[in-house]
C-alpha cells in the first residue's frame, strides 16, 4: 500500500500573499458595507422628511381639516363609496400623484380610513398604531404596511381654529424606490471598491516578489537557521572574513578580521572608502586595477592567494564571487596569518642550514683528531703539541662566517652562522663588519631573526642579482644598554647593484618589492621581507630604512633597522672584546 504523500506547508511568501488578499478584500468589503449603509440610511431619512413636510402640508390644509371634522362629528363613518366620492379621497391622491409618495392616508380621530390609495381599505383601521399622532405628536416611521415596506412621516389633523386632534395624516414613500436611490448612489462606491480591490491585489503581488527577491526564496525557518550557522561559523573560526555586497558595502566584518588588520567593525561602510589596504579593494574590482606597489591584477586574472603586509602580520587573502541562483550577492574575502608559520619556516630552515654545518664541522673535527692520532702514533710529540695550541687560537668552532664571535649571543651566532652556509652556497660571502660588538644577550629572537634574516636575505638577493663578479654582503651588529632593554642596531650592505635609478627608497619598503628582480606577481612569496621587516621594527618603536642607495656595479644599498628592547644583560668580557678587536683590526 502507497502512503500518501504529505501535503507540503504553503511558502511564508505564498502565506503572506493570501493573508494581504485577505485583509485588502475584507478593508474593501467592510468599507464598501459601511458606505451603502451609510447612503442607505442617508436616502432613508431624506424619504422621512420629504414624507413629513407632505403629511404637515395635507394636515394644514383648512379644507382637509373641516372636512375631517365633519365626518368627526357624524355618529359613524360614511360608507366607502362615499368616502371614496368624497373631497378627502380627491385630495389625498391628488397629493401622492403630485409626490409621487406610495399612499396618503388620511383618519378620523379613531385611526378610521377616511382616504387611501386602495379604495378597499377606506372605512377600515389603519395597519399601524395611529396613537402617537391622534395624541398630538409628528412622527415619522419606517414599517411594513398593506402596501408594502414604507418610509414616511404620521402628522395629527386639527379641528379648524382649534387645538383638537380630529384625525391624522399618514404619508409614505416606498423602500424601494429608495432601494433605487441608492443603488444609483452606490454604483461609483462599487466601482471605487473595485479599484480599490484591484490596486490591493497589484501592490500584494509586487510586496510579494520584492520579499522574495529580499529573501532569496528563503522561508523563515530557513533564514533563521543561516542566521545562527553565519554567527557561529564567523565568530568561531580564526580567518578573517570580509563580506562585500553587491552595492558596494561591507556587509560582514568578523572579529578575526578586525583582529588581523587592526580595525574597528567596518560593516555598512563603503567598500571604497573603507580603510582597508588597497590591495584586498582590488580583488574586488572586476576592471584592470592595480593591487600595489609591484602588484597588478587585470579583470578575469585575479590570483588565487595575495600575500601582504598588516599590522605587522604576513597574510594571505583570496577573494570569491558570491552567487545564489545567478544572483550577485557581493564578494567574500578571506584572510589568513601565516605569520607565525612563516617565522617557524625561518627557524626550521635556521636549524636545518646548522645541522648542515654541524656535520661538515664534526667531519672536520674527526680528522683533526686523525691527524692528532697520527703525530701520536709516530712520536711526534712536539708536532702534536704544536697542532694542539693551533687548533685552540682558532677556537672550538670554526663558523663559515669570520669574527662571528663578536656575536656572543649563541642564537644570534648560530642564526649568523647558518645564514652564511647559505649564503655561501650560493656564492656569496657573508662577514661581519668592524664596528660589531654584541655584549648583551637577545631576548626576543623571533623579532630580532625575522628583521635581521629578512635584511640578509634581501642582501644575498641583491648581491646575486648584481653585476660585480665578487659578491658579498656585510654585516655590522651593535648593541646600546637600556635601562628597560637593550637597542640593537643592525646594518647591511651588499655588493649588488643598489637601488634601481628613479626608484624612491621609501617604495622598496612596499608589498610586492624586492630588489633581486623588481616587482613580482601577486602570490609568488617575495617582496614582503623588507615591508615585514620594517612593520615589526616600527611595532617596537624602531624603524628600517635605507643609508644608502648604491650605484650599478656596487657596492649596493646599505639598510639599517633599530631594534629597540631586545636585548638583556652586558657582561665585561673584555678579553673576548678586545680579541674581536684585534682580529678586526
Amino acid at each position: 500500500m502507497q502512503r500518501p504523500v504529505p501535503r507540503q506547508p504553503l511558502r511564508f511568501s505564498t502565506q503572506t500573499l493570501l493573508l494581504q488578499l485577505a485583509v485588502v478584500l475584507l478593508v474593501v468589503l467592510l468599507s464598501a458595507a459601511v458606505h451603502a449603509w451609510l447612503t442607505y440610511d442617508r436616502v432613508g431619512s431624506d424619504a422621512e422628511n420629504q414624507a413629513l413636510t407632505l403629511a404637515r402640508t395635507v394636515a394644514s390644509d383648512p379644507e382637509v381639516r373641516a372636512n375631517v371634522l365633519a365626518i368627526s362629528e357624524q355618529p359613524g363613518t360614511p360608507p366607502p363609496a362615499e368616502l371614496l366620492a368624497g373631497p378627502l379621497q380627491s385630495s389625498a391622491e391628488a397629493a401622492r400623484t403630485r409626490t409621487g409618495a406610495l399612499f396618503v392616508v388620511i383618519t378620523d380621530e379613531t385611526g378610521i380610513r377616511l382616504a387611501h390609495p386602495d379604495p378597499q381599505r377606506l372605512g377600515e383601521k389603519v395597519s399601524t398604531d395611529p396613537s402617537e399622532a391622534l395624541s398630538g405628536q409628528e412622527i415619522t416611521t419606517r414599517n411594513t404596511g398593506t402596501l408594502g415596506p414604507s418610509a414616511g412621516a404620521k402628522v395629527p389633523v386639527y379641528a379648524p381654529g382649534s387645538s383638537t386632534v380630529v384625525g391624522e395624516v399618514s404619508v409614505g414613500y416606498s423602500m424601494e424606490t429608495v432601494a433605487q436611490s441608492v443603488a444609483r448612489d452606490i454604483g461609483p462606491v462599487a466601482l471605487t471598491a473595485a479599484g480599490a480591490l484591484l490596486a490591493g491585489i497589484l501592490g500584494s503581488f509586487l510586496l510579494r516578489r520584492r520579499l522574495q527577491r529580499l529573501t532569496l526564496g528563503l522561508e523563515p525557518e530557513e533564514i533563521s537557521t543561516l542566521v545562527h550557522d553565519q554567527v557561529a561559523v564567523l565568530q568561531g573560526v580564526d580567518d578573517g572574513v570580509i563580506g562585500v555586497s553587491a552595492d558596494g558595502r561591507v556587509s560582514v566584518f568578523n572579529a578575526a578580521a578586525q583582529r588581523l588588520l587592526g580595525l574597528p567593525d567596518l560593516a555598512g561602510s563603503r567598500w571604497e572608502d573603507a580603510p582597508v589596504p588597497d590591495q584586498l579593494k582590488s580583488l574586488t574590482r572586476p576592471a584592470s586595477a592595480t593591487a600595489g606597489p609591484g602588484v597588478s591584477i587585470t579583470a578575469g586574472a585575479t590570483p588565487d592567494a595575495l600575500e601582504l603586509v598588516a599590522g605587522g602580520r604576513v597574510l594571505v587573502v583570496n577573494a570569491r564571487k558570491a552567487l545564489h541562483r545567478r544572483e550577485d550577492l557581493g564578494w567574500v574575502i578571506m584572510l589568513r596569518d601565516r605569520t607565525e608559520l612563516q617565522g617557524l619556516t625561518r627557524q626550521l630552515d635556521a636549524v636545518g642550514t646548522m645541522s648542515t654545518a654541524l656535520r661538515a664541522q664534526r667531519h672536520e673535527f674527526a680528522n683533526q683528531l686523525h691527524t692528532l692520532a697520527g703525530f701520536l702514533g709516530i712520536g711526534q710529540h712536539q708536532e702534536a703539541r704544536d697542532y694542539l695550541a693551533t687548533l685552540a687560537a682558532t677556537g672550538p668552532l670554526k663558523f663559515p662566517v669570520d669574527q662571528a664571535e663578536l656575536l656572543q649571543d649563541p642564537y644570534l651566532q648560530a642564526f649568523v652562522g647558518a645564514k652564511g652556509v647559505e649564503a655561501d652556497e650560493r656564492g656569496v660571502a657573508l662577514r661581519i663588519g668592524p664596528e660589531t660588538l654584541v655584549r648583551g644577550q637577545v631576548t626576543d629572537a623571533q623579532d630580532v631573526t625575522t628583521v635581521l634574516g629578512n635584511l640578509i636575505d634581501n642582501a644575498v638577493n641583491a648581491a646575486v642579482a648584481g653585476s660585480a663578479t665578487d659578491r658579498w654582503i656585510e654585516l655590522e651588529v651593535l648593541d646600546e644598554p637600556g635601562d628597560d632593554g637593550g637597542t640593537l642596531h643592525v646594518v647591511v650592505a651588499d655588493s649588488g647593484d643598489g637601488l634601481a635609478e628613479g626608484t624612491d627608497a621609501e617604495h622598496v619598503f612596499a608589498e610586492g618589492f624586492t630588489t633581486s628582480a623588481g616587482p613580482v606577481r601577486a602570490g609568488g612569496g617575495q617582496g614582503f621581507g623588507l615591508a615585514l621587516a620594517r612593520q615589526l621594527a616600527r611595532r617596537r618603536g624602531g624603524d628600517v630604512k635605507v643609508l644608502e642607495r648604491g650605484a650599478k656595479g656596487g657596492p649596493g644599498a646599505v639598510f639599517m633597522a633599530t631594534l629597540p628592547h631586545t636585548t638583556a644583560g652586558n657582561p665585561a668580557d673584555s678579553n673576548l672584546g678586545a680579541a674581536g678587536k684585534d682580529g678586526n683590526g
